[in-house]
């Protein structure tokens, strides 16, 4: 008996993009932004946009998933759109998750959640937000399937986003 796929449920493919998408943080931290990095997929499985962060000269709003709702939008289809499936390093933040629903976009699967992040830095002493609401995927865009996060990848993340922050999580 086969079972039926469930949108909410993160595959070996998954996450093999999803590590991409973490090498895509690693990399937006390493040019001295925020760990973020995301993949723009179609539904037979070719990466069409790959961002990462770029939020460091100034612009809060230069962050990847909003670039691929952007590049969407000017370069596919409504029905491709929708067949595509947006993998990333943390969850959308609200901008990000509206920008993504507005454009029609599939399927997002992440590594780290908003609420992941936010404790993160709560329990290093950083304040848990920026100046919007943390408000997960499914409250911003209640009609937008996602899967994550991947706790195969969450500790890698966390990592990242410490060394952002100057703090020392060697045990």
């Amino acid at each position: 008996m086969t079972s039926a796929y469930d949108p909410s449920t993160v595959t070996a493919k998954d996450r093999e993009l999803l590590r991409r998408c973490v090498n895509l943080a690693r990399e937006a931290l390493d040019a001295g932004d925020e760990p973020f990095g995301s993949l723009l997929v179609d539904d037979h499985d070719t990466v069409r946009f790959a961002d990462r962060n770029r939020v460091a000269g100034g612009d809060a709003t230069r962050h990847p998933e909003f670039a691929i709702a952007r590049w969407a939008a000017a370069h596919l289809t409504p029905e491709q759109r929708r067949a595509s499936t947006v993998y990333t390093s943390g969850e959308h933040c609200p901008m990000c998750s509206a920008a993504h629903a507005w454009v029609g976009l599939g399927r997002i699967v992440y590594a780290a959640s908003t609420e992941q992040l936010t404790g993160w830095r709560k329990d290093w002493g950083f304040e848990p937000t920026g100046p919007v609401a943390p408000l997960p995927i499914t409250v911003v865009a209640p009609g937008t399937p996602v899967a994550g996060p991947e706790p195969a990848l969450t500790a890698e993340i966390r990592s990242l986003h410490a060394r952002m922050l100057g703090i020392d999580t060697t045990d």
